[in-house]
């Protein structure tokens, strides 16, 4: 079955989650946990993680704001219409963090590895905006079972606080890709500086670079600012990354 929904019991409750594979052969394929943004599971999250299944991946999109209980599918341009912090979307991204999502990969590594399609225990991460953190995080919280990390457009994930993935740098076994936007409060020089140096002192296999014309988000095809030339080499870099480390 290409595409099905399965409920993922986490230590905080049932995780709604969409799990996609190859749309031909039978595997088993490698897997990939696909960290959505803070705009939620919608269509075009599902077709990205789609895109990746029939790169040849058991894709998993865990809807990462169970906590916070049912929601209605979001439009991005009705938010951004709306205004970011008018909507609901920081009431659901407060049910969350990079810590609480990384708990959750542990339900998510322990389901995957009652599937007969999937092969091995290695495993990939990639996130995007608030996601991008998330798939760092778990590298460096589980560094024996991600082989490969990617994060685009990740916003404040080399920070003050506590949570903040570049602190991990020394657990990660992983090699890793971090994508920014030179149009992105989120992630100012200051922070990609310490993100690169972070990795570099800890002897992480890593590329870490700046998109330079693209904003915050340009790899979502439902966001205004999508840029389809960056998000494509965001795409050829992702799957040169998975390929090298998962097969």
């Amino acid at each position: 079955m290409p595409q099905e929904q399965v409920t993922i019991k986490t230590a905080d409750g049932d995780c709604n989650t969409y799990v996609l594979t190859p749309s031909e052969g039978a595997g088993p394929w490698p897997a990939v946990i696909v960290y959505m943004d803070a705009l939620a599971i919608r269509p075009a999250m599902i077709d990205m993680a789609r895109r990746l299944a029939d790169a040849g991946y058991v894709a998993l999109l865990p809807d990462l704001f169970y906590r916070y209980g049912p929601h209605e599918t979001l439009d991005p341009k009705a938010v951004f219409a709306q205004g970011f912090g008018n909507s609901i979307v920081p009431t659901l991204m407060a049910s969350t963090d990079n810590h609480k999502a990384a708990e959750d990969t542990r339900a998510l590594l322990a389901y995957l590895d009652t599937r007969s399609d999937v092969a091995g225990e290695k495993v990939g991460t990639v996130g995007f905006c608030m996601g991008g953190g998330m798939a760092l995080t778990a590298a460096g919280f589980f560094p024996e079972r991600v082989a490969a990390a990617a994060s685009y457009h990740g916003g404040n994930i080399a920070t003050d606080k506590p949570t903040s993935p570049h602190l991990l740098a020394p657990k990660m076994k992983a090699e890793v890709y971090v994508a920014g936007a030179d149009k992105d409060d989120s992630y100012p020089p200051e922070q990609a500086e310490r993100m690169e140096k972070a990795l570099t002192d800890a002897g992480v296999k890593h590329v870490a670079e700046i998109y330079e014309g693209a904003a915050h988000g340009w790899m979502k095809t439902d966001f205004p600012i999508y840029n389809k030339d960056a998000a494509e080499r965001g795409w050829r870099e992702m799957l040169a990354l998975f390929d090298r480390n998962l097969h």
